[in-house]
């Protein structure tokens, strides 16, 4: 692995993991961010294609969805409905006519780049705010800005559920992305998709047993009930999507006519090239953890 990119791994590594313990505010400034810029290099992309989407607007409102995902989450799928009709009628009333390209672009940058990411702050903010768990620990936020730092770092069982969830989660993703590219780089021989060149089948089959791996040791430190079951899905449906997620984007550069989404990251690329692999896990791991695990809970 070249210098930069080992480098740039490890900073970004750890800029994750402070983002993700600290959680609160922290966790939701530090991601409007990372949203804010994974935009800007898609608008890019969009505008190499000579269309004009409402890039400004759906910047704002995206930012408008995340703020909403932390304080009232049971209102950012409305706040969703909303923005997306902003976006039309600002388009609507442009001086140049808007093309249905435009306004397509426009919405997709807002759901692709704002509301599904939303979910991450979901699962760490919003999920840590309203569980029993977390009202029955009054240390939990023991930060100003609703943030959390571990009291105990090496135990495990006084972490915020919404904290072990979603370093889990992310570690699947981290496996995935490590297995896929060491064996895909040194054994890979059968091509994927013509999408992505360089991705092998070897190396996305590693990928997807790197999370099911992690999956199973995290069902497994988190006591889950049927955690073999339980644990295999999740590392399995992470895999998969994340995969899925990084072919989306390789397909969107490519219709582009870029290699990479930016150049904000030495040896990886963009800001896009290195969360591809989230955008899609996100609402899946949200939703198995608050609507599949407890079926799971009650049937075993």
């Amino acid at each position: 692995m070249p210098y930069a990119r080992t480098i740039s791994t490890i900073v970004a590594i750890a800029l994750a993991l402070i983002m993700i313990v600290l959680g609160g505010l922290y966790f939701t400034i530090c991601f409007g961010v990372i949203v804010f810029l994974a935009q800007l290099e898609y608008f890019r992309l969009v505008k190499a294609k000579g269309i004009e989407p409402a890039a400004k607007t759906t910047l704002v409102v995206s930012q408008l969805l995340l703020i909403t995902a932390t304080f009232v989450p049971n209102l950012t799928d409305a706040t969703f409905a909303l923005a997306g009709a902003l976006i039309c009628f600002y388009l609507l009333f442009q001086p140049k006519l808007a093309t249905i390209a435009d306004i397509s672009t426009s919405i997709l940058g807002l759901f692709y780049a704002g509301y599904l990411p939303s979910y991450w702050i979901r699962l760490r903010v919003s999920l840590d705010q309203n569980t029993a768990y977390a009202q029955s620990i009054p240390n939990i936020h023991n930060l100003p800005l609703d943030g959390y730092f571990p009291i105990h770092p090496f135990d495990i069982s006084s972490f915020p559920d919404a904290l072990k969830l979603t370093f889990m989660a992310m570690a699947c993703i981290w496996a995935a992305d490590i297995g896929a590219y060491l064996i895909g780089k040194n054994f890979g021989k059968t091509k994927l998709s013509h999408i992505s060149p360089k991705k092998t089948v070897e190396g996305s089959l590693s990928g997807i047993t790197g999370s099911i791996l992690v999956g199973l040791v995290g069902a497994w430190l988190l006591q889950w009930d049927a955690w073999i079951i339980t644990g295999s899905f999740l590392g399995l449906l992470i895999g998969v999507v994340s995969l899925l997620g990084d072919l989306m984007e390789s397909m969107m550069k490519r219709d582009a006519g870029v290699k990479d989404s930016g150049q904000l990251i030495p040896g990886h690329g963009g800001i896009l090239d290195r969360t591809d692999s989230y955008v899609f896990t996100a609402p899946l791991v949200y939703y198995f953890v608050t609507l599949l695990l407890p079926l799971f809970s009650h049937s075993f």
